[in-house]
């Protein structure tokens, strides 16, 4: 497993770093116009930015497996939570539709249900982590036009259940049980424009374990998936 995961996270960095060598390379060699030169400092922003991203999820996995489980000490506010999510949401669905995202031209129909007052015992970061991720997912995975819905309702066994819903494309049967897997792609070119690192939901699940809960996947090809997060019934209360 470290040596797949080695060879999976040197993959991952290589392309980047290939294109970012290749256009430091051509600045240095080959006189270019001023517009010439923003199209390619543009282009190794990208490349850069990929390579942060995938960084900092690296990192955050390796905190949460060489931390202790959060306590119970921490409240977090479920309507602090969605409405964080909410906006970040709305931002990248702008941003991937060619808007600018303080001008929130969204390109998808995104609907947070209104979040009663509960809190979470747990711990603040990881749980907006997990959330976002999920949401991001649903983002860059729906085509413009398509629905990303958020719900949280109260299980039948007392637990905390939380939906992410969408219309996207869906996945097939046999990639679900592997999703949660570190660098697992479905579709490796569809996950590379979409700027996903393949590490998201990894994140997802061991933020799920620390907090004793779990994450379930639902999808059919063609008609979207689910991603619910599940937290025990110790895990959350009603904030009185």
């Amino acid at each position: 497993m470290r040596r797949d995961f080695v060879a999976n996270v040197s993959h991952e960095i290589r392309t980047p770093l290939t294109v970012l060598s290749g256009f430091v390379e051509t600045l240095q060699t080959i006189p270019l116009d001023e517009s010439e030169r923003k199209k390619y400092l543009d282009l190794m922003a990208v490349q850069a930015s990929r390579m942060q991203s995938l960084v900092a999820d690296l990192l955050t996995l390796s905190q949460l497996e060489g931390s202790l489980p959060p306590g119970m000490s921490e409240r977090v506010s479920v309507k602090e939570l969605m409405t964080q999510v909410a906006s970040d949401a709305l931002a990248l669905s702008a941003v991937l539709g060619g808007h600018d995202a303080e001008q929130n031209e969204v390109v998808h129909d995104i609907v947070f249900d209104p979040a009663p007052a509960w809190v979470i015992l747990g711990g603040r970061s990881e749980l907006f982590s997990a959330m976002s991720n999920l949401v991001s997912n649903a983002v860059r995975y729906t085509p413009a036009g398509g629905s990303i819905s958020v719900s949280v309702d109260p299980g039948a066994d007392g637990s905390l259940c939380i939906d992410v819903r969408d219309t996207g494309a869906g996945i097939a049967a046999e990639h679900l049980p592997r999703l949660t897997e570190r660098f697992y792609r479905v579709d490796r070119s569809r996950s590379r424009e979409s700027g996903g690192t393949g590490l998201g939901l990894a994140i997802v699940k061991h933020v799920m374990q620390r907090h004793g809960g779990s994450l379930s996947i639902t999808s059919e090809l063609g008609h979207g998936s689910c991603f619910r997060l599940t937290f025990p019934a110790n895990r959350w209360h009603i904030n009185h």
